[in-house]
């Protein structure tokens, strides 16, 4: 009973921030502080957002968002990975190409949005692209940092035992490297909702961006506001996905850190 106590307490300590937020958010409108007409209450965002779901159509957005996230995404972290692991293990070529790479970085993909269109077109290619754009930068240099960076102890420990030069990559310097890699992963998918919102904003017709655009532009000011917490939501959904799968890989370091 005591612990079930503390659990309840403990939630509503870490949570009491947000509903201080929501409860400020209902009243500032209710009392005239702000206009309704462009602040709405939580209660009618809620009622938007439940009117979208029985409706089915946050169904049909969030899925298109979703494939246009996941598809980038993904693309962006089989070439990331792939490269940088390539990258920090061969550190000369890695020398060379640095500041290609951190020129490339420092490109916005909002700033090259135009730019894709271009070449792409306005149609489902060039916002997978952008989305890979922004989300790869991140898992790139992460990873090449973090193979680049494992502790020489740890490699010339394995080599004194007679290692290979395979066994010391694949058992010493990838397990080393993951926290980083990891790291960059959690990193990419952040941004790729963020540059899922911008694209969605340009040529499409579904997609919770459209959604978010689509409503301000009708004024449907509660339908936005529901739009602008389901592309949260999500955007925590993705977070907590990538931390649930960065736990099973860096077991190793949470058994260590307990032992120590």
């Amino acid at each position: 009973m005591v612990k079930l106590v503390n659990q309840v307490r403990r939630f509503f300590i870490r949570w009491s921030g947000i509903f201080l937020l929501l409860i400020l958010w209902e009243i500032t409108p209710r009392l005239g502080w702000v206009d309704q007409t462009f602040f709405s209450p939580p209660s009618a965002v809620i009622q938007s957002l439940y009117a979208l779901l029985t409706s089915g159509k946050l169904w049909v957005h969030f899925t298109s968002s979703m494939q246009r996230s996941l598809i980038g995404l993904s693309v962006s972290i089989l070439t990331g990975t792939i490269f940088g692991i390539f990258l920090g293990w061969f550190k000369k070529l890695e020398y060379v190409l640095d500041p290609i790479f951190q020129s490339f970085r420092q490109m916005s993909a909002f700033a090259l949005f135009p730019v894709f269109i271009l070449f792409f077109g306005i149609g489902e290619l060039s916002k997978i692209i952008i989305i890979f754009w922004a989300s790869l930068w991140p898992i790139l240099l992460n990873t090449i940092n973090g193979v680049k960076n494992v502790d020489r102890l740890l490699i010339d420990s394995a080599k004194s035992l007679g290692a290979s030069q395979s066994f010391i990559f694949l058992k010493v310097v990838l397990p080393a490297a993951t926290p980083n890699i990891m790291t960059g992963i959690r990193l990419g998918g952040s941004y790729s909702i963020l540059a899922l919102v911008a694209a969605e904003m340009i040529g499409a017709d579904a997609g919770l961006g459209f959604l978010v655009l689509y409503s301000q532009e009708v004024f449907k000011v509660p339908d936005m506001y529901a739009a602008i917490i389901s592309l949260a939501i999500v955007g925590l959904a993705v977070n907590y996905s990538l931390i649930f799968i960065e736990s099973r890989f860096t077991k190793w370091k949470v058994s260590s850190s307990e032992n120590n």
